[in-house]
């Protein structure tokens, strides 16, 4: 059995007021000792988790029929329509939260949380028609308020609080964007964490809300045209009664909705009622005369038209056919087009297109040892935006692809924003890192010229934490980047408490980017460590495909190498590393868990895919068959069920201390996927560490979360994996040698 460590000082810091802590000795602090000695944390028994006789058929390529039993089916179901459901939901958490409150040190995390988290934050201008708006929370508001200003050193006025929404701060302003002329503005709100959401338009002079509403939108950019008078959304059909958080998202389309005017009267302009698996989304070229039409039927690759708004009865004009390879506008000189392509160029490339030929493309930045991973057109120049070894690199180009200057950085971490309009040359950038929240910058394209636009004050110094760079070797040969940060006076002693981040798929790359809740884990003397694993984008569409499909144990074999890498490095042990992800990542955590649970101490799984036969069933889930494949493939099926979190859970052994995470309300990865492998796993002989889960209420995949249940949530975690992992909560940074 793993031995549990715990700390010496735990229950006497634990009782220190705020100001005290600093006082306490630092010889104490870390000082790890035999759980055994004091009374450990018990489990109350599990609830029980009702078994059904439900089983599936399926075809294996390897195998012909294959007979997959599925005992908790039952626990798919919505626990707003299944009272069966919800009880047991209730039951759980019952369990679970009695084990949090014995957990030492929990209270300081979150008290401590809090004060990390109480900092000025503000979100990226935005320029219309002569207005500024942006987002600013002042530390702990739930949600943030958007505000807005004649001027960049004019007085702001609060113009959408969402504060007042709900009494749980559970209603959140999910997106807004403001008419050219900047008279008006569209935003979304967002209930309880869903994807779907209800549209409004607000007087931006007097901050009184229109008439107009609009229900049933989801994952969908909003477009004004030039006039003002109206704006493009998409939307799905109204889901049947009791099926709008899980049935599958399909029939999407494209409208045109005119200020003044009823849902119902909202011209459509694409779809394709033949193939309801083809998303449409559409938005406005930067001069108004055009939409660019994405369509997709996944989340790799997708489509482009262009349609002409100004000339009657025109058909769209086709520039990218097919689903193979990703496009994105970037602007328009007239009827050239600049796209930013990963055709022909893993690594990608911004060509340019016109509408007279549109099978010629014509590369005016090509592509280049850097992955690109956005472009913008703006003040008569291309800002490009790369990733070196993961860190942000950023670059000018003339509009026909000259270099004119890379962007100085003010260090390794990540740059966002730059966006703006063609005519002007003023633009907007955040820059970040783990060990220093964002700062926003204004850039002048046209001179080089950065200057601070907004710092925020800070109750921590960053130069207390060092954040380094690593590479190590996994299968294939393949060098993966690794992120490793921790307080100063860290170092490797081979039993240092370590958590790995990771995620891996989608193209999407885990940044070295700010959050309170890793510095604290830092702060209290933990190593925070984010590997950047295949499937990602980190060097390309060839870093994406690695991991993705067939390839997706790559992602899994990086992880377990990471894990390795750190021991090697002698950092930590087994008895001390714990891993996090979510969603994707947190179907990594669950296949890694189940892969190499002699690795770790305690695992983190969030909002996981765990259920890989059947996660197309459900809302957004048929997207992922892109990164995935589909069970109802005979080659895919035996990929997925070889590795799917849910049905490969050990028979026996011992695994590591698992805290499943979460909402009730979660409509993209419902939350059935991490029922089910909670339920499986209490079920298991996988020994004496706890296996319990997490659920939140009116809370969905994580956006539009509340700042009280993120730090709730945080606390609860970290109390967790400190306590499995041998980590002194209130120890701060100086560790025993």
């Amino acid at each position: 059995m793993r031995r549990v460590v715990a700390t010496l000082s735990i229950l006497a810091i634990a009782a220190c007021a705020p100001g005290e802590r600093d006082a306490v000795s630092s010889d104490q602090a870390g000082a790890p000792v035999d759980i055994e000695q004091a009374p450990p944390i018990r489990v109350a028994d599990y609830p029980q988790s009702r078994r059904v006789d439900q089983s599936d058929i399926y075809r294996s390529a390897s195998q012909g029929e294959v007979v997959v039993a599925d005992p908790y089916r039952w626990l798919e179901a919505d626990v707003r329509v299944s009272e069966e459901v919800a009880a047991w939901v209730e039951a759980q958490n019952a369990v679970t939260q009695a084990y949090l409150d014995q957990l030492p040190g929990r209270d300081y995390i979150a008290e401590r949380l809090r004060e990390l988290w109480n900092y000025e934050r503000y979100g990226l201008p935005e320029y219309s028609g002569g207005r500024y708006f942006y987002s600013r929370n002042d530390g702990l508001q739930d949600q943030s308020v958007l505000y807005v200003t004649d001027g960049l050193e004019a007085e702001p006025r609060a113009l959408i609080d969402p504060n007042a929404w709900s009494g749980d701060g559970t209603t959140a302003l999910a997106g807004w964007e403001p008419s050219p002329d900047g008279s008006l503005l569209v935003y979304s709100v967002q209930e309880g964490g869903s994807d779907w959401r209800t549209l409004r338009v607000l007087d931006v002079e007097t901050g009184e809300d229109l008439a107009d509403e609009i229900s049933w939108v989801k994952f969908s950019p909003i477009s004004w045209t030039v006039d003002g008078s109206g704006f493009f959304y998409s939307r799905y059909p109204q889901p049947e009664e009791g099926e709008a958080f899980t049935a599958l998202n399909l029939n999407q389309a494209i409208y045109f909705h005119a200020i003044g005017t009823d849902q119902s009267q909202d011209r459509l302009i694409q779809a394709d009622p033949d193939n309801p698996q083809v998303s449409w989304r559409g938005s406005v070229s930067d001069e108004g005369r055009y939409l660019i039409i994405n369509s997709s039927t996944g989340t790799d690759g997708n489509g482009v038209h262009v349609l002409d708004l100004q000339a009657d009865a025109a058909d769209p004009v086709l520039i990218f056919e097919g689903f193979a390879n990703n496009h994105a506008y970037v602007g328009n000189l007239g009827t050239t087009f600049l796209f930013h392509t990963d055709l022909g160029a893993p690594n990608g490339r911004i060509v340019a297109v016109d509408l007279s030929d549109p099978s010629s493309l014509t590369d005016v930045v090509a592509e280049g040892a850097d992955p690109i991973t956005g472009a913008d057109h703006l003040g008569g120049h291309l800002v490009v935006e790369t990733m070196r070894d993961v860190a942000s690199a950023v670059a000018v180009y003339t509009e026909t692809g000259d270099l004119v200057r890379e962007v100085e950085l003010p260090g390794l971490g990540v740059a966002s924003g730059f966006s703006g309009s063609p005519d002007r040359a003023e633009t907007f950038y955040s820059f970040e890192s783990l060990n220093q929240p964002a700062a926003l910058y204004r850039y002048d394209v046209e001179t080089g010229q950065s200057t601070v636009f907004r710092a925020p004050e800070l109750t921590f110094d960053p130069e207390e934490y060092v954040v380094t760079q690593t590479f190590y070797d996994s299968t294939g040969g393949a060098r993966i980047p690794l992120f490793i940060a921790h307080h100063r006076d860290v170092d490797p002693n081979g039993a240092r408490p370590t958590l790995i981040y990771g995620y891996g798929g989608f193209a999407i790359t885990r940044r070295p980017d700010f959050d309170p809740r890793r510095l604290q884990w830092m702060e209290m003397g933990g190593v925070y460590a984010i590997a950047n694993l295949r499937g990602g984008s980190a060097y390309g569409r060839d870093w994406h495909d690695a991991g993705r499909l067939a390839e997706k144990q790559n992602v899994f074999d990086d992880f377990i190498n990471a894990g390795h890498a750190l021991i090697e490095m002698g950092w930590t042990s087994p008895d001390h590393l714990a891993i996090h992800g979510r969603s994707n990542g947190g179907l990594l955590v669950g296949a890694v868990a189940n892969q190499a649970p002699e690795l770790f101490a305690a695992a983190l799984p969030a909002v996981g895919v765990m259920d890989m036969l059947r996660f197309n069933q459900f809302t957004a889930g048929r997207f992922w068959v892109d990164d995935y494949g589909s069970a109802q493939d005979p080659e895919m099926f035996d990929v997925l069920y070889g590795y799917s979190p849910y049905h490969n859970v050990p028979e026996d052994g011992e695994y590591p201390a698992t805290l499943i995470t979460t909402a009730d309300t979660d409509d993209r990865v419902v939350p059935g996927h991490s029922f089910k492998y909670a339920a499986e796993l209490q079920s298991s002989n996988t020994g004496d560490a706890p296996t319990l889960i997490r659920i939140e209420s009116s809370a969905g995949h994580g956006a539009g979360t509340p700042v009280s249940k993120l730090v709730e949530e945080a606390a609860d975690r970290w109390a967790f994996i400190a306590y499995h992992t041998g980590l002194d909560p209130t120890g701060r940074a100086e560790q025993s040698r």
